[in-house]
């Protein structure tokens, strides 16, 4: 009598499947983790450094003993800084020039972008070609600062934010994302009795949350630590960004410390530190919200299908 067993269906489907790693395998993971913690102490040990030396003292900095933790805390030369009403005024310009460049771009670069993705577009080429020419090339410095003074932007929040409204690189991976948006959809919102600018703010805009993230961090990022345009055109001290006035505060740290009666080796010493550190965190903050999108956004208008 000839028996077969035949094997529980169920019970093999409950038995975890494991595959063991080569040995090679198992290098390249270990070696891989190795390079990668590598990478993040490099990058991560300048501002680790940088917020030690903020709030350490004089003493043990001058003497290369901070590293990777403050010694001596002190807090002389941030409560100094922050009690300095122009630092104040210039982070309010800061923030100014941030948001209201940064929504003025974001209105022409969206537009732009998606206009020339349209193959229809008459000389859409030509346009595309003169973007494309001044990633390349540019009037020079002194022609520039000839058109923003005859246009009268000089001392106006208008100098920083006009000339540098519209990125080419910005224009052009936005323009490649909207190539690749699905074209049956903006045809079935059309069939429905949608108008061109429907479709473009309620079909097109709410499906590229990703793209526009992506490029709102990047023109937030530029206007934030912009500051040599707002040193050729904004003479007015009272209308420079923080990233000016602290540029200036470093230049000048000696005279700084001596106006406020305090050591001059001290402020020069930790000035800089702290002056850093105020200027990099708050970007640095706004970065957590949007990296989501940020990996995809970067890459959705680059591959064609």
């Amino acid at each position: 009598m000839v028996t077969t067993d035949v094997p529980d269906i169920a019970r093999v489907r409950e038995v975890p499947r494991t595959v063991k790693d080569t040995a090679s395998y198992t290098v390249f993971r270990v070696v891989n983790a190795c390079v990668l913690l590598i990478i993040c102490g490099v990058t991560l040990y300048p501002f680790v450094n940088l917020a030690a030396k903020a709030f350490s003292s004089q003493g043990y900095i001058m003497a290369g003993q901070v590293n990777l933790w403050p010694r001596g805390f002190n807090l002389t030369t941030l409560e100094w800084l922050a009690q300095q009403e122009r630092f104040w005024t210039g982070y309010g310009n800061t923030i100014i020039q941030t948001v209201g460049g940064t929504t003025i771009a974001m209105v022409l670069t969206t537009t732009m972008a998606y206009a020339l993705a349209k193959k229809h577009l008459k000389g859409r080429g030509i346009v595309v070609a003169m973007v494309v020419v001044t990633m390349f090339f540019n009037g020079g410095l002194i022609p520039n600062y000839l058109l923003i003074t005859n246009l009268g932007f000089k001392n106006t929040v208008w100098a920083i934010i006009i000339p540098n409204a519209i990125s080419a690189f910005n224009l052009l991976v936005m323009k490649a994302f909207f190539e690749n948006f699905p074209s049956e959809l903006e045809e079935a919102a059309a069939i429905d009795g949608m108008t061109t600018y429907g479709i473009f703010f309620r079909i097109v805009l709410p499906l590229s949350k990703a793209v526009i993230a992506t490029m709102i961090l990047f023109y937030a990022v530029f206007f934030w630590n912009s500051w040599f345009p707002a040193m050729l055109y904004l003479s007015d001290a009272d209308l420079q960004p923080v990233t000016l006035y602290l540029r200036n505060l470093l230049a000048g740290a000696s005279g700084a410390g001596r106006e406020a009666g305090m050591e001059e080796v001290q402020i020069g010493s930790n000035l800089k530190a702290v002056t850093m550190l105020l200027t990099v965190v708050p970007i640095i903050a706004v970065y957590p919200f949007v990296q989501k999108y940020f990996v995809t956004g970067v890459m959705l208008g680059s591959v064609k299908g």
